[in-house]
């Protein structure tokens, strides 16, 4: 018999020990949530799985979430009544981000020919647009509907396997595009990020976040008239993905995790996801207290206190 094998009580103050050491590894992270907007006892749900790549969630009138299976190049649609999943596009331009707007149509930055796609609401695309400045897009991202109908989207390069073009940038640079209202004008609107991604702008149209993953950064800006942007500033020193807000003026960006700021740009939640990477959020559901993740080949949904904003 060994020395310590003669003092139970040395051999359970190792364990214990050895088992405090052990439980950050042991137990799932847990959520933080300073400020209460997570609902009372909410546990994270996996909604589905067995997905490629999931992207680009956007719910409709009736709550409902369409997201994105890049890879296998379709649409799938979440029911907030039933919680089913069925395929609403099997055709779907290779989208990523998505936005509906207020004719019900599901805009998409179709990324398999660098286009802006509109589906109606049997799943019929049209595109928007093809290019700027005679030529092809970088591969359109994601996208915000302002509440007069112009469109802001992002335009980074992330190269993939599937095009038959040249892989390299198209633009000189990748910008951020707005689309009027009457459809009629596809302008650069600003050409200051270094890899712009995820954005969502404030219900009232004031202003627009924008996630800039390449430097590590996101920022706010002022909407002026004419939907030009003014007043550029920090708000958070993190990139994102994609982003959403909720009705206090939160917003949720994405990468590991959800982590959620005021919008005065302090962190007040982080939401753990148990996947190498969440790609983007929304606020689903009949209520829109639904928060749909995204995260690899998977979907999740956790129940709020605050809920989703149009």
């Amino acid at each position: 018999m060994t020395p310590a094998m003669k003092h139970p009580k040395t051999i359970l103050a190792c364990l214990s020990i050895l088992l405090l050491l052990l439980l950050p590894i042991l137990l799932p992270a847990q959520i933080t949530d300073k400020t209460g907007i997570v609902a009372k006892g909410a546990q994270l749900e996996k909604l589905g799985d067995g997905y490629s790549f999931t992207e680009g969630p956007a719910v409709d009138t009736e709550g409902n979430v369409y997201f994105t299976d890049q890879p296998n190049n379709k649409i799938i649609r979440w029911s907030a009544g039933t919680g089913a999943l069925t395929v609403f596009s099997e055709e779907a331009g290779r989208s990523n981000g998505l936005y509906f707007d207020k004719q019900g149509n599901l805009i998409a930055a179709a990324d398999m020919d660098n286009q802006l796609w509109s589906f109606d609401k049997s799943g019929k695309p049209t595109v928007l647009v093809s290019g700027y400045d005679g030529k092809l897009l970088n591969g359109p991202n994601d996208i915000w509907i302002a509440p007069d109908g112009g469109m802001y989207i992002t335009d980074p390069l992330y190269k993939r396997n599937y095009w038959t073009r040249n892989p390299e940038r198209q633009q000189d640079g990748e910008h951020l595009y707005y689309l009027s209202p009457g459809r009629q004008q596809f302008v650069r609107i600003d050409s200051s990020f270094v890899k712009p991604n995820g954005l969502i702008g404030t219900p009232d149209g004031s202003k627009l976040y924008v996630a800039d993953p390449g430097a590590r950064e996101t920022y706010v800006f002022d909407i002026g008239k004419d939907g030009r942007l003014m007043n550029k500033k920090l708000f958070a020193p993190m990139g994102s993905d994609g982003m959403t807000i909720d009705n206090q003026g939160n917003v949720y960006l994405t990468g590991k995790g959800v982590t959620v700021f005021s919008k005065e740009g302090k962190q007040i939640a982080h939401i753990p996801i148990d996947e190498k990477h969440t790609a983007n959020v929304v606020f689903g559901g009949k209520d829109r207290k639904m928060l749909f993740i995204t995260a690899m080949g998977s979907v999740y949904g956790l129940k709020m206190k605050v809920k989703g904003v149009r």
